[in-house]
């Protein structure tokens, strides 16, 4: 950093990265060596849906050539060797640098780009895209003198002025005769001398992970970049088998130092131990920032660094949230930025988005609707740096354990003028939600309860919209596809709700233990490891016609299915279906209209690991569905009424007052291994 002039500083925004460990899976993530080859823009595809559907299915397919970077070309963290007359792009997730957040969040209007190279010849051209994807041309420069040791440190200026909408800026180097080395490059702006300081974080990280937080804790204190921005890094354990007993910890503690806090306490699920990183940053109040981290996850320590320059300098307060990469399938990004349909009050990606997106198939410059900024409500909470001061104001997480509270506190800290930006190049890689199966175990509870309390508290419908009659079509479906601990875990959800705001403190540590045992009554929450555990498949008759659970029914059929389903359980249960299952399933097969053909069923899960009895109980049905729909007329009835109760009471149960309580019976209990 630099001074200029009495008013202005010179700050570092972003520089070259290269993977810290040579991982060939993420490779794409950092250099991409094939050519764009940009998709169709929507407006030629028009508004036909078949159109639409074809374009939507095109757009996914790989560009990819198969061409590979050796990681011996990575010489280090900054440093890449491009081979003779090779053509590498730093228009990437990683590498490129995303203008158009810049230009909408932060107080910068002009960067400098300044990229060193090694190698006569060797050209750097500077691209820019925008909103609708498409490249222009910038500036380029060539190395100039002879041989491999000839030098080139070039400075570009550009403007952000028109990146309203969305758009990029990177570069790409193609070597000469004798091969190139890219040293690095640095994005820099002049900012306000009051914004010359960077901000400093509390990472808030909670944990029932031993080895897998501490292998996490190892890679920020190996991070001697990082180590300035770093205040305090919080463990919030709330497992069994202690971080501090991992044998990975003693090197995390080492890297650490005094910066490390192990704090004990009792599974209050990731809101309980997010919320006590928070209270304990507030508390503490020397840092500027609390970032709040999963566990399970293998970080990108720069993007730490490159969230808080970029809240350092945002115009406002600014929630900002890294993105999350499968964990399994590295280049696979889970989303861009997610918001909270309103009518439906569902969490999602945004309309013009795509989840599940493999940089491996197909790059940034290749992908046009990554360069339209995407603008969100929320995110994930596996990575969210947050202000102190936005926690000072709005208040600590909801008291919900696990699930909606990172989503609830990004529309409760938009409802108070804090936006939240999904930060391009600020990442980690997480186990893939699709690899869980969390709308039907134990997690069930939790997704419905908390849906309906954020929706009590931020819908701007009067009843809710659509998420009443939702609620309910999902309940009947669960019924019909014979999983009746999920519809009564459910069940017992709108319960609770109807209870108050007021009880969510005094059962955040004893509801995780009453519905796991509560939910044991029903066979289909009964796992079997072994599949020889459960009786063999037996059906009186064949399939009609030989039909495959397999196929996936059309519209027509899937119509039918639906308003015969609730009928059909209502028959008597087939004799032999009694003692053995009719059917094996699948987890992929194990849909709502191949579950309600049959009166018993094995069904496997979708982690992989085991299997359950499904079994149709009439009795149980009649019992349930009476009660599902005497719960939703009363929801639809009372929802102004309740929606008001919940939001006079946000304001108490988020307080850091209502959370010390809560967090009394282990307000002094820290770990001494990791005690600062």
């Amino acid at each position: 950093m630099s001074a200029t002039s009495s008013e202005t500083v010179t700050r570092l925004l972003q520089r070259q990265i290269l993977p810290i460990d040579r991982d060939t899976d993420v490779f794409p993530l950092y250099v991409d060596l094939e050519e764009a080859k940009l998709d169709t823009d929507r407006d030629a595809v028009g508004g036909d849906k078949a159109a639409k559907d074809l374009n939507n299915a095109a757009i996914r397919q790989s560009t990819s050539t198969g061409k590979k970077l050796h990681p011996d070309q990575i010489r280090s963290r900054t440093a890449l060797r491009i081979e003779p007359s090779q053509l590498l792009s730093f228009g990437t997730y990683f590498n490129a640098f995303p203008a158009s957040y810049w230009r909408r969040h932060t107080v910068v209007d002009q960067v400098e780009l300044t990229v060193d190279v090694v190698g006569a010849g060797s050209i750097v051209t500077v691209y820019k895209s925008m909103a609708r994807g498409h490249s222009q041309r910038v500036d380029s420069a060539v190395v100039e003198g002879e041989g491999a040791d000839a030098r080139g440190s070039f400075t570009f200026d550009l403007t952000l002025k028109p990146f309203v909408d969305g758009g990029w800026y990177w570069y790409d180097v193609v070597a000469g005769d004798h091969g190139a080395t890219v040293e690095g490059a640095r994005w820099t702006a002049q900012v306000p001398a009051d914004r010359a300081e960077h901000g400093t974080v509390d990472v808030c990280i909670t944990t029932m992970l031993p080895d897998m937080s501490a292998q996490l804790l190892g890679q920020l204190g190996d991070t001697e970049e990082l180590q300035p921005y770093l205040d305090t890094v919080l463990v919030m354990d709330q497992g069994k088998d202690k971080v501090t007993d991992s044998e990975y910890f003693p090197a995390a503690k080492a890297g650490l130092g005094d910066k490390l806090r192990v704090i004990v306490q009792g599974n209050l699920g990731g809101s309980g131990g997010y919320a006590r990183g928070q209270l304990e940053s507030v508390r503490k109040g020397t840092a500027t920032y609390a970032m709040m981290m999963d566990d399970d996850v293998v970080c990108e320590p720069e993007g730490i660094i490159r969230a808080v320059t970029f809240g350092d300098l945002a115009k406002r307060p600014t929630i900002v949230g890294g993105h999350m990469f499968n964990l399994f399938s590295r280049a696979e990004l889970h989303s861009f930025g997610e918001i909270v349909q309103p009518w439906r009050f569902w969490w999602q990606t945004r309309l013009d988005g795509y989840s599940q997106w493999d940089f491996g198939a197909r790059n940034l410059r290749s992908s046009r609707w990554l360069h339209k900024r995407a603008d969100v409500d929320f995110n994930g909470w596996f990575m969210c740096l947050i202000p102190r001061v936005v926690l000072e104001e709005v208040g600590l997480s909801l008291p919900i354990f696990i699930k909606w509270d990172d989503s609830e506190f990004g529309l409760r800290a938009k409802q108070a003028g804090y936006p939240t930006v999904s930060f391009p190049g600020a990442a980690v890689w997480h186990v893939p939600w699709t690899d869980k199966n969390d709308g039907l175990d134990w997690q069930s509870y939790f997704h419905h309860r908390n849906r309906i309390i954020a929706a009590l508290l931020h819908s701007p419908y009067e009843r809710g919209g659509r998420m009443v009659r939702e609620s309910l079509n999902h309940q009947v479906k669960h019924l019909a596809s014979l999983q009746y601990s999920t519809a009564e875990l459910r069940h017992l959800a709108m319960e609770d709700v109807l209870r108050g705001p007021h009880a969510l403190h005094g059962e955040l540590a004893t509801k995780l233990p009453e519905i796991n045992a509560f939910r044991k009554q029903w066979p289909d929450a009964q796992l079997h490891v072994d599949r020889d555990d459960l009786p063999p498949v037996h059906r009186k008759k064949p399939p009609k016609k030989g039909k495959s659970d397999i196929e996936i029914p059309g519209r027509k059929a899937t119509l039918v299915a639906a308003a015969l389903a609730p009928l059909r359980q209502l028959r008597p249960v087939r004799e032999t279906a009694t003692d053995y299952p009719e059917t094996e399933l699948t987890a992929m097969d194990a849909k709502w209209w191949n579950l309600v053909k049959y009166d018993s069923a094995v069904v496997s899960m979708n982690d992989g690991t085991s299997v359950a009895l499904y079994k149709r109980d009439p009795a149980h049905y009649r019992d349930l569905l009476k009660r599902t729909i005497d719960i939703h007329r009363r929801f639809h009835r009372e929802w102004p009424q309740l929606a008001q109760q919940y939001r006079d009471a946000l304001g108490e149960i988020t307080s850091p007052e209502a959370w010390e309580k809560t967090f009394a019976p282990w307000m002094s209990d820290e770990s001494p291994d990791g005690d600062a």
